[in-house]
């Protein structure tokens, strides 16, 4: 039987007198890429953050490697949706991708040798060997997103939690995301927050649509137009590109 990951179990969560999930049940297991799909404001990020142990529940259970969230920091690597910095603040790719080493480090000791090779390694998984030396802040949106999936890499994850990666990011990049996700499946379990039915494609294994309650599926292509209209609240038309048509997978949404 496959090693459960994330067990939530009739989890709800209530911010400012709202319910923002309520009955929610699911269990991750290792070795899955799971996308979590629903629009804006449907919970996505409240449940990345109840597993992080950033947001409690106000109902429900939820275990990380089978502990209360928030025990096993060493073990997830997290990529936010935005980062909010000065971008003339002076630190380097390098420099931030150090900053996913610090859950193994104790207070104010150094980075040692296995850190920087650890943070190296990551920078070249995703393609910015060349630019590990610049300043953070002279990126583009799509260098940025794998800056930070690099820091998280840097710490030896096993769960990867990824919030929108390419909500900021142009068309043409998105590819270059996805297609990094896809390798790093290989070794990681990852959980994937969207609201962009275009990204669920042949390389995630389950499919949650999402929108204060949950409905589970399994590969891609067996989401279906009701489903989707039930996590959207309103009718959709799901259109296959021409090029795509085999792999049965939605592609485009439309209301």
């Amino acid at each position: 039987m496959n090693e459960a990951v994330i067990v939530c179990d009739r989890l709800g969560v209530t911010l400012g007198g709202m319910k923002v999930l309520d009955g929610l049940s699911m269990t991750v297991y290792k070795g899955d890429f799971l996308a979590v799909l629903g629009p804006n404001g449907g919970g996505k990020t409240t449940l990345l953050r109840v597993i992080l142990g950033l947001e409690q529940p106000s109902s429900g259970t939820v275990t990380v490697f089978g502990a209360r969230p928030g025990h096993a920091p060493g073990r997830i690597g997290y990529v936010p949706q935005r980062l909010f910095f000065d971008r003339d603040f002076p630190i380097s790719v390098e420099e931030v991708v150090l900053m996913g080493r610090l859950p193994r480090r104790r207070l104010i000791q150094r980075y040692g040798r296995i850190d920087r090779d650890r943070a190296h390694e990551a920078i070249e998984t995703v393609g910015l060997a060349r630019l590990k030396h610049k300043r953070i802040g002279t990126l583009s949106g799509g260098e940025l997103q794998r800056a930070l999936i690099a820091r998280a890499l840097a710490g030896e994850p096993e769960l990867l939690l990824l919030d929108e990666p390419t909500a900021s990011v142009d068309p043409d990049m998105k590819t270059t995301v996805y297609d990094l996700l896809d390798r790093l499946k290989e070794r990681h379990t990852i959980v994937l927050v969207t609201h962009d039915t275009g990204t669920v494609g042949h390389s995630v294994s389950r499919v949650a649509c999402l929108n204060c309650t949950l409905d589970m599926h399994g590969p891609a292509s067996s989401l279906g137009t009701a489903s989707l209209e039930r996590v959207y609240g309103h009718p959709v038309e799901v259109v296959l590109h021409e090029h795509e048509r085999h792999d049965s997978k939605p592609d485009d949404l439309h209301a």
